[in-house]
């Protein structure tokens, strides 16, 4: 369901989906500390809201002479979940790359909810509000799953040497907030059970997981789900489906998804954008991208 879509009240799909969040009972939601960065109490919809939250315009990356990414253009609106198709090589995982600052891009811009992104340093992406995971996890295998979310949050957190060495009262506080944060994901996600678990001994699609609420901690607007359907069997990826929407449901998080499990994208996706060596091809409904002759001939070599 398209964040612009309405309800039979009239009001935005997005904002009948937090508002259900909020009414949750107290203690079912996550607390918030009045001196610390916003939880996952999602705020109201405003107006402003069906704006985009991340804008991609004319965005072009070349290494040497190879051009990865040629002009690409779109919106992820707040609330949507969009998918971002295209075979190897067609520049997904550069794109969230330029997202993530990881590369930089010659020419566009990115807007992320107005601000842009091409001069930020990498390191504030984070506390901007932009949330990653990995085709490769990127995890701390020694450590518990507990303590590798509990890292994810940590980006939030104020205070240097001093102030913590001293666990002056606002230390105490954070700490107190990203631990609750830590329980309310890893419930949410199923790995209570295991949080005192090593990370390396548990099933790949528990570390998955794992990877996804330690993303998730650090409260972010966007997460950008680089394959996550990757090397899941078929239980695991209904798993997932269910996993991703209730990410946005619950937490009312945007996501923007890069995954080659067309079955998965064309399910959970509200919009999906398709690209071919570089360029977009596609843009639209599942359905409308699905059956889109450029589409069909990118994956197939064929005329639709």
């Amino acid at each position: 369901m398209s964040v612009s879509g309405a309800t039979a009240a009239g009001r935005p799909a997005s904002e009948q989906r937090r508002g259900a969040y909020d009414n949750r009972s107290e203690g079912e939601r996550v607390s918030v500390a009045q001196d610390g960065p916003a939880t996952f109490a999602a705020p109201a919809q405003t107006p402003s809201d069906l704006q985009p939250l991340l804008s991609v315009r004319d965005v072009t990356v070349r290494f040497g002479g190879i051009v990865a990414l040629e002009a690409v253009s779109f919106d992820v609106r707040v609330g949507e979940i969009v998918g971002l198709i295209g075979p190897n090589g067609a520049g997904k995982t550069t794109l969230f790359n330029c997202l993530s600052r990881l590369y930089d891009f010659e020419n566009g811009s990115v807007l992320f909810a107005g601000r842009s992104l091409k001069q930020l340093p990498r390191h504030e992406i984070a506390q901007l509000g932009i949330g990653r995971t990995f085709q490769n996890l990127a995890l701390f295998r020694s450590m518990s799953v507990r303590e590798n979310v509990l890292i994810g949050g940590h980006c939030h957190t104020r205070g240097g040497f001093f102030v913590n060495a001293f666990r002056f009262p606002i230390v105490i506080r954070e700490e107190q907030r990203v631990e609750q944060q830590a329980q309310k994901l890893m419930q949410l996600l199923g790995l209570a059970a295991h949080a005192q678990r090593r990370v390396a001994d548990l099933p790949f699609g528990f570390q998955k997981r794992v990877e996804l609420a330690r993303a998730l901690a650090a409260v972010p607007k966007l997460v950008l789900l680089d394959e996550p359907a990757a090397g899941l069997n078929h239980e695991e990826l209904g798993d997932l489906m269910g996993l991703i929407r209730r990410v946005r449901d619950e937490l009312g998080v945007t996501v923007l998804l890069v995954e080659h499990h067309m079955g998965l994208v064309m399910r959970v996706s509200d919009r999906v954008v398709a690209l071919d060596f570089g360029r977009k091809i596609a843009e639209g409904t599942p359905a409308e991208v699905q059956s889109d002759p450029e589409v069909i001939r990118a994956y197939l070599g064929v005329a639709a």
